[in-house]
């Protein structure tokens, strides 16, 4: 975990490189079919997990039969590198692993498609974060937040949409003065998290590159907190998906509902998960207003007008105010769905992960400005030594001067 790991060849030492090292020549007596569950865990055939530690094919076939056993030294790093304690390949049988908030990815009577690691290791990394801010907000007297659970699903999604656009000051003014959906999108999470709410945006897993999320598995999840709410978003989905992504987790903590999301810009089946159909018709109204729409909405332009000039109004896609069109009855169901097959179609996929870019941002952004700003301050103030902050952080020890001068900068050019 941590700083993008490099990848080395497993250990193989010689009979002299192995005397007198602990662990280099003593067996350990994994369970085999654990290593398999843990590299199909992984997503990895036998092939591909020989290649990615640099055995033979037929060791690794070995080590998964039984008919041989790896090194304890071996072991660790197979362990680290398959993302499992190293205590679970000595386990009789898999554990069950389940995600620790609620799944609201699920299909009416179905059960959620398996959680990768991916996922798991996320949600789990930011329950820790989330957890220690709370402890942090405690220390330092906070009150709860006014807004949280504030309303429920019985409310009418524009009265819920109303407040949450007055409390973040979602405005005409704010779409004017973004030059871009990017800008719109960085300009909207300074202001949630302006009012208390933790914003937490990341492509990859920790901070290691070589672990890219999947935006179609989850788009984002919101953790339901009084003193610290959070909202993670999926930073490898496009930029406007993540814009409502961002609008459909404000959602959830404005109903008090915590879970993990994968919001469709587009109408959402039926079948979908009940909550979910609720928070999504709150965010569409939170970003394109009812009454501000039909008044911009020009029945003497095409749909394809209609949509380019609205979505460049708006700052979202044009999938959003499709949807709107039809939710609003401007088109009729055989204009929207023609319409969405060609948008759907258009639909380009996200830019693949780079390593370019100021990294100090990137470690910002990926832990949010709040929770990074209480980590730099407790670590000045003593609350916290500095190898802990590093370790929540993903970083090294000596990245946290770096990271707070950054943070000061950017602090500084927001208050200009």
């Amino acid at each position: 975990m941590g700083e993008a790991q490099q990848a080395h060849p497993i250990p193989v030492y010689s009979s002299t490189q192995r005397e007198g090292q602990p662990g280099m020549t003593t067996k350990a007596y994994i369970t085999p079919a654990l290593l398999r569950w843990a590299r199909e865990r992984e997503g990895l055939t036998s092939p591909e997990a020989a290649q990615r530690f640099h055995v033979s094919l037929e060791l690794w076939e070995e080590w998964e039969s039984g008919y041989a056993l790896p090194t304890l030294r071996q072991v660790e790093v197979l362990a680290t590198r398959l993302n499992v304690p190293l205590g679970y390949l000595f386990l009789s049988e898999p554990p069950t692993e389940r995600l620790p908030i609620p799944d609201l990815r699920t299909m009416a009577d179905e059960s959620p498609a398996a959680p990768s690691v991916d996922l798991r290791d996320v949600v789990n990394d930011v329950l820790l974060k989330q957890e220690w801010y709370r402890d942090y907000q405690e220390s330092q007297g906070a009150e709860p937040i006014r807004f949280i659970k504030s309303f429920s699903e019985q409310d009418n999604p524009a009265t819920v949409a109303s407040d949450i656009r007055k409390t973040i000051g979602i405005n005409e003014v704010l779409r004017h003065e973004a030059r871009s959906r990017d800008e719109y999108l960085r300009k909207l999470i300074q202001r949630v998290e302006a009012v208390g709410i933790l914003v937490l945006r990341s492509r990859i897993v920790y901070n290691n590159v070589r672990r890219p999320l999947n935006h179609t598995e989850f788009r984002g999840f919101a953790i339901s907190d009084p003193l610290a709410p959070l909202i993670f978003i999926n930073g490898r989905d496009a930029k406007a998906a993540q814009m409502f992504t961002l609008a459909h987790e404000l959602a959830h903590l404005w109903i008090g509902s915590t879970g993990i999301s994968n919001p469709d810009q587009a109408l959402p089946s039926q079948r979908s998960n009940k909550t979910e159909r609720y928070c999504n018709r709150v965010a569409a109204e939170v970003l394109v207003p009812a009454a501000d729409f039909e008044l911009r909405w020009s029945s003497a332009e095409s749909l394809h007008t209609n949509l380019e000039r609205l979505s460049d109004h708006y700052r979202v896609s044009t999938l959003v105010i499709l949807r709107r069109a039809y939710e609003l009855h401007q088109i009729t169901n055989d204009a929207y769905h023609d319409a969405y097959k060609v948008l759907a179609a258009r639909r380009l996929p996200p830019p693949e992960d780079s390593s370019g870019g100021d990294p100090f941002v990137n470690y910002i952004v990926r832990n949010g400005r709040t929770l990074t700003a209480a980590l730099i301050t407790a670590v000045r103030e003593g609350g916290i030594p500095y190898r802990d902050a590093a370790r929540m952080l993903h970083v090294k020890v000596d990245t946290i001067g770096g990271i707070a001068k950054r943070l000061f900068e950017m602090q500084s050019a927001a208050n200009a």
